[in-house]
């Protein structure tokens, strides 16, 4: 497995992955450390083209990842995750309609766990889930982050969420 480090315009991300494909997109969050694994190495090109798409994508010139990925994870989130991926750019979804679009209606709570559990942020885009009244709700890397992306992509974000990002990065 390589890894390496990547600066954005939400802070520095861990990115791993294999000759499978990219495996992890982590956030720095404080109660969430970051483990190398021992054999883990350190990254020399393999990660470049992530790390482009990445750049692109946080300066609004690319709205849709062409990256090989492969998260690991059971088959229920592995449907969860492939679901995410259907939610367009600029768009967002909730988590009654995922678990109706994976043929699972009444396992809400459970697509809420897998979207909370998706290693491979902002590709697999876990932040275009919102609340079905459009407020934003729980996000892994926090809210100021889920508002920044989903502002990024244009999308109408309640005034209430913005008042919080904006004082909680002020």
């Amino acid at each position: 497995m390589f890894y390496r480090y990547h600066d954005s315009p939400i802070g520095r991300l861990l990115l791993s992955g294999d000759a499978s494909g990219l495996q992890h997109v982590l956030m720095d969050i404080a109660d969430k450390p970051w483990r190398i694994d021992e054999h883990w190495r350190s990254a020399g090109d393999e990660l470049d083209q992530v790390c482009r798409q990445l750049d692109e994508y946080f300066a609004g010139r690319r709205q849709r990842f062409e990256l090989r990925l492969a998260p690991q994870g059971t088959a229920f989130q592995q449907a969860v995750w492939q679901a995410l991926q259907s939610i367009p750019f600029g768009q967002t979804s909730c988590y009654s309609d995922l678990a109706a679009e994976i043929a699972r209606p009444k396992a809400v709570r459970a697509v809420g766990a897998a979207n909370g559990a998706n290693p491979i942020a902002i590709i697999i885009p876990c932040h275009r889930v919102i609340g079905r009244d459009g407020s934003l709700t729980g996000y892994a890397g926090g809210l100021p982050r889920k508002a920044l992306l989903l502002k990024l992509e244009g999308v109408q974000l309640p005034e209430q969420a913005l008042l919080s990002f904006s004082t909680s990065t002020a």
